[in-house]
């Protein structure tokens, strides 16, 4: 069992679960769980490393892509899919890919995971170049179509990442940063979803949030670039004008209605003293950042 990979060992802390009444069941993966953060703390240094390369290739017109199967590729559309309505970016700024598709996002498509190809045609198919960054998610490390895809997307000079939960693991030699939480072996044997999901899904975030808050699309911590479509967002927008300008709701309601109810627009409106169209010129003569296109008033 120790030349198993530790996703795959058997945890003895867990060895009983089975027959344990459900309390003690539930507790023994809370428990489990708790060992999560420490794991993702001891690897902060990676992270951040991998978070101000994504950045400098963003800048420069580049694009983010998370790869995986499985669990891995479905945390990777989801962190992707979140950045548009939080950001207020481009669908196509940062992007997941799941092998097998779409359809493997509701429904297990495992097979595909073992053609080592398809992950590198996957690629192309996006159209990723150079200047973009490709971050391979695999739990065990060891995942063909994660690796073919890594291997391709470094050979053409793209920025990557490896996220997985073995150390020195197929995977941590295709990327030029690894990212290696070891949560230790899970709570149900074999199953990734779970401790290593859970560490993949923290970094992820920390991934994208990070690299946003560096991109100009968050002012202190509000989401001032927020889009606001339903209407849960629409009174969050206006709390948001409101601590932005010091305005009271009243006007602030106003000029947020004035700017189509999109903060940045508002923000740059009133805080630049111009009309919705300059301001909407403005924002997207700068990627929607809001500090740039006030300074470019």
């Amino acid at each position: 069992m120790n030349n198993l990979p530790v996703t795959e060992q058997e945890n003895p802390r867990t060895a009983n679960i089975d027959s344990l009444p459900t309390m003690e069941a539930v507790r023994l993966i809370n428990d489990e769980d708790k060992n999560v953060a420490v794991a993702v703390e001891k690897v902060l240094p990676e992270i951040a490393l991998a978070i101000d390369a994504i950045v400098e290739r963003l800048k420069n017109g580049g694009r983010l892509f998370y790869i995986g199967t499985g669990t891995s590729g479905r945390l990777g559309v989801l962190d992707a899919s979140e950045c548009p309505p939080t950001y207020g970016v481009s669908r196509y700024l940062v992007q997941g890919i799941i092998a097998g598709g779409y359809d493997a996002l509701y429904k297990a498509v495992e097979a595909s995971e073992d053609d080592k190809e398809a992950g590198a045609t996957d690629l192309q198919k996006r159209g990723v170049t150079v200047k973009d960054c490709v971050v391979g998610i695999a739990a065990s490390g060891r995942t063909p179509y994660t690796i073919g895809a890594l291997e391709w997307a470094r050979e053409i000079g793209c920025f990557t990442v490896a996220l997985t939960c073995v150390p020195d693991s197929a995977i941590t030699k295709t990327a030029d940063v690894s990212i290696v939480p070891v949560v230790g072996a899970e709570v149900i044997a074999g199953s990734t979803r779970m401790k290593s999901g859970t560490s993949h899904k923290m970094i992820l975030n920390m991934v994208s949030t990070a690299t946003m808050i560096r991109l100009g699309y968050v002012r202190g911590n509000r989401m001032t670039n927020v889009l606001p479509r339903n209407e849960k967002l629409r009174e969050r927008s206006l709390r948001i004008f409101v601590a932005e300008t010091n305005l009271n709701e009243a006007e602030a309601k106003e000029i947020l209605d004035s700017a189509g109810g999109e903060v940045r627009t508002a923000i740059v409106m009133h805080k630049g003293n111009v009309t919705r169209e300059a301001a909407e010129k403005a924002l997207a003569d700068t990627g929607f950042n809001i500090q740039g296109a006030l300074e470019r008033l």
